[in-house]
């Protein structure tokens, strides 16, 4: 079946479109009132970093992650994570949150304190494997913050595509459904950078820490940036990685995918095994393999599923197939108190659903490397009017402007189908906003942010005139979903479930990571 047709089956059941579910993850660095990153511990009233359902920490004590929970309405999903927000703040005393992906000064690498999660082994193990990306990446590329967001079609989407089948036909169907979006994300997930890159600048401490061959203009106070950059935290300069460009990971189905990913985890690495796993008894990694443990796979996009306790995400993954996607190429928008915006996730919305019922063949690495191209050209030259993409590796070009279009004009029609499902016509309006971005590069986020950047010449007084802002915009707003008291009762029950992890560890550290990594012997 085609597109149309596919849409036209699902559109049968409104709850195939209304019950979506959506998860937000919002990293930020704390920053003092002056602008520096800042030196302080975790904030004691956010309670446990390793247990706190809401708030924990990322790769350092100062980057903060924002959690909600899954949520099958936009309105909700954002007012909680504004009230995590709101939270959080009340707990930080005159510090701030920066407002941008790409960090604010960073003076030294050792300047960046790794997240810190108690005595207990997981924790140990937590912040062990964020000394080993220190020692293989730096620390500076840690602490670039983005937002995650975690998506699910529910069980009536499923049965209206697949009908009815067995409960081993239905998870692999699901499974090969997810992949097949994940291949289209590669293909044309470009459209989300363009749209949403928010890091066409940076500053000059960042960019001293990394040789680069591109050709930057400079502002004043030390300001880099590109004239039609979108997203430099997707370069080579930021969250992608060239230590991983050699890994052959697939996306044809969920067992090429583990193999990939397992093979990766097993494979010791030269480069890696310089740095040293434990020198004069003190731990500089988890292990010299590619990857030590899977998260530390770099991609714009990953299959998922709720782990088990003790249970490995890929072990997960075999055991019930893809249960959800978390796309991870979002850049924090600067211009929303909490990095994010009614449009986005509408968008996303739109355009996963059109992904995974858009037809999806299988891709090999070239065909990859391909789509990979067309990216890295959206991310450093994006908002050129003049930017044509390959179609594929035959050597054909379509303009981005005309792609952009063609796409928007099928995410339309799914915007119809889903208003209808709702009773309203925001998604609608969400896609004739966007698609007017399409023609009008200076509506992006990029651009926005650029030219407040020239004006203001420089990225920091930006970040900290925005930080400011967004400091008073929720300072001043009430709670809307959640209370202050189920923030306290979080809080300290966090606290008391890191005591007890601890309390029950009955065996040495070294021991546990051997049994942890006991099946890569």
């Amino acid at each position: 079946m085609d597109f149309s047709q596919r849409l036209q089956q699902i559109s049968a059941n409104s709850d195939a479109l209304t019950q979506l579910g959506r998860g937000l993850e919002r990293e930020a660095l704390r920053i003092t009132s002056e602008g520096n990153l800042s030196e302080q511990p975790h904030p004691v009233g956010l309670g446990s970093a390793l247990t706190n359902k809401w708030v924990t920490t990322d790769f350092a004590e100062s980057l903060l992650e924002f959690i909600t929970p899954v949520s099958q309405d936009v309105d909700h999903l954002l007012t909680q994570l504004s009230d995590i927000h709101q939270f959080t703040y009340r707990q930080m005393g005159d510090e701030r949150l920066w407002p941008m992906s790409m960090p604010c000064f960073v003076g030294k690498e050792n300047d960046i304190t790794l997240a810190q999660y108690g005595s207990s082994n997981t924790g140990r193990m937590k912040t062990l494997y964020r000394e080993g990306l220190k020692h293989r990446y730096g620390s500076v590329m840690q602490v670039i913050s983005g937002v995650h967001f975690n998506f699910s079609f529910p069980e009536s989407f499923w049965q209206e595509l697949f009908g009815d089948q067995s409960e081993q036909d239905r998870q692999d169907s699901i499974s090969d459904a997810y992949f097949g979006l994940i291949r289209n994300y590669y293909r044309f997930g470009w459209l989300i950078p363009y749209l949403f890159g928010a890091s066409p600048a940076l500053c000059g401490s960042f960019l001293n820490k990394h040789n680069s061959s591109v050709d930057f203009k400079q502002l004043g106070c030390g300001t880099y940036y590109l004239p039609n950059a979108t997203a430099l935290r997707l370069s080579d300069l930021g969250y992608t990685n060239n230590a991983q460009s050699s890994l052959k990971i697939g996306f044809n189905s969920l067992d090429q995918y583990l193999d990939g990913l397992n093979q990766a985890i097993r494979t010791p690495s030269d480069d890696f095994a310089d740095i040293g796993v434990k020198v004069e008894g003190e731990y500089r990694q988890l292990n010299s393999n590619v990857l030590q443990i899977e998260n530390e796979l770099y991609a714009p996009i990953r299959p998922k599923r709720v782990a088990k306790d003790g249970e490995k995400p890929s072990e997960a993954l075999g055991r019930a197939g893809v249960e959800y996607i978390e796309v991870r190429s979002l850049d924090v928008n600067p211009f929303s108190p909490i990095g994010i915006t009614e449009d986005q996730v509408r968008f996303l919305d739109l355009f996963l659903t059109w992904a995974v019922l858009t037809p999806s063949d299988n891709m090999d690495d070239s065909e990859l490397a391909c789509w990979r191209d067309n990216w890295n050209r959206v991310v450093l030259d994006g908002r050129n009017p003049d930017l044509m993409l390959k179609i594929g590796c035959n050597g054909e070009r379509l303009s981005l402007q005309d792609w952009g279009v063609r796409v928007f004009k099928e995410l339309q029609d799914v915007a119809v189908v889903m208003d209808k499902a709702a009773g309203n016509n925001k998604y609608q309006e969400t896609c004739e906003r966007l698609k007017s971005w399409i023609l009008n590069p200076n509506l992006t986020l990029s651009a926005q942010l650029l030219e407040k950047v020239k004006q203001n010449e420089g990225i920091g007084s930006v970040g900290h005139q925005l930080a400011a802002e967004h400091s008073q915009t929720l300072a001043e707003r009430s709670y809307g979903f959640y209370s202050q008291s189920e923030f306290d009762v979080e809080a300290k029950t966090s606290v008391e479930k890191q005591h007890k992890i601890e309390q029950g560890d009955t065996v040495s550290f070294e021991q546990f990571l051997k049994d942890y990594f006991a099946d890569l012997k």
